[in-house]
């Protein structure tokens, strides 16, 4: 398939397609269309965001499989080849033989790319090492300073995934500031959001707006819009001096309160008639997964409020409440 025809066709499943680079959008036409087609007959629309316990237990399957089939020692071998120089030869020939692309992706209706590193996050021993000490912070710094962004270098260097090393250098690479936001940080928080948020509907309705209304300093957008999608690590840089998840954490705050109109939702006798409120509506929804929850709809459970707020006071509730609720299932 030539480019032009590839993109055309992704779009149907990825709207986002012409964003991405045409090396990628070729690797996709390879590695995807015909699955996504696959789907489609089966009325299953391609999917992204965070996957599902589901999801995660075909990833096993899969890989489990696989090991079975070609006879390779352990997933950190398949999915981390290059750790195993005197293997490798021997399972690149093996993935190449059985198929690996195919395999690893059956019954995911989701770009290969995104099973893969999800795979490689669920199976990387180094990705579940806790704490980050003193000293290892230290030399994630020296680290950086001598490879810069070269994340899978350092990963190796320090015995940590690529995921673990990135994020934990996006909290400690400038003077993070853990204590209460200052007025200041606040404002350019709330600068910093504006502005991403312009620019993104000004890309979208780019050929839709006449010139007087793109000049009008006023925003009449969608609510979802204020806390879906933001991308976070730019919003970060623009801040200086919190790292992204602080960011999101404020930002949530911030429209909480705007949109209670500053009301005290969750304290006293509320407080508790909220988290029984939650608890019962998420039993009626007979779900099996967090994933399958519908928060924008669980919001006025408690009032007026962003989903994160919900989110976040579900899992204070659960992680407080629930003993042993990571062996749990959802249900």
């Amino acid at each position: 398939v030539d480019l032009d025809t590839a993109k055309q066709e992704l779009e149907e499943f990825i709207p986002h397609v012409r964003n991405i680079s045409d090396s990628s959008i070729r690797k996709m036409a390879g590695r995807d269309l015909m699955r996504f087609k696959q789907f489609k007959k089966q009325g299953i629309a391609v999917k992204f965001g965070r996957f599902s316990q589901k999801e995660n237990n075909q990833i096993r399957k899969n890989v489990e499989e696989f090991l079975s089939i070609t006879g390779i020692d352990s997933a950190e071998k398949l999915l981390f080849t290059s750790r195993y120089p005197e293997d490798k030869e021997t399972i690149s020939r093996l993935k190449a033989e059985h198929l690996f692309c195919e395999k690893l992706s059956e019954g995911i209706p989701r770009p290969w790319r995104l099973i893969y590193y999800r795979a490689r996050k669920m199976f990387d021993p180094n990705n579940y090492k806790g704490r980050y000490t003193k000293e290892e912070k230290e030399k994630l710094k020296k680290y950086h300073a001598m490879h810069g962004n070269d994340w899978k270098k350092i990963s190796e260097m320090m015995s940590r995934s690529n995921l673990s090393v990135a994020m934990k250098y996006s909290e400690i690479k400038s003077a993070i500031n853990y204590g209460p936001w200052s007025k200041e940080e606040t404002q350019k928080l709330i600068r910093a959001v504006e502005e991403v948020i312009r620019k993104k509907l000004e890309m979208e309705n780019a050929n839709s707006l006449s010139s007087s209304e793109k000049t009008n300093r006023d925003l009449l957008i969608d609510r979802e819009k204020l806390y879906q999608r933001l991308p976070w690590t730019e919003i970060e840089a623009k801040v200086g001096t919190r790292y992204w998840r602080q960011c999101k954490q404020k930002w949530t705050t911030i429209l909480t309160k705007k949109m209670t109109k500053g009301q005290q939702l969750y304290r006293g006798t509320k407080r508790l008639q909220a988290k029984i409120n939650l608890i019962k509506r998420l039993h009626e929804m007979k779900v099996e997964d967090a994933n399958e929850v519908n928060w924008e709809e669980l919001s006025n459970t408690i009032g007026d409020v962003p989903r994160a707020y919900v989110q976040a006071k579900f899992y204070k509730l659960k992680v407080s409440c629930v003993p042993s609720w990571q062996k749990k299932t959802f249900s």
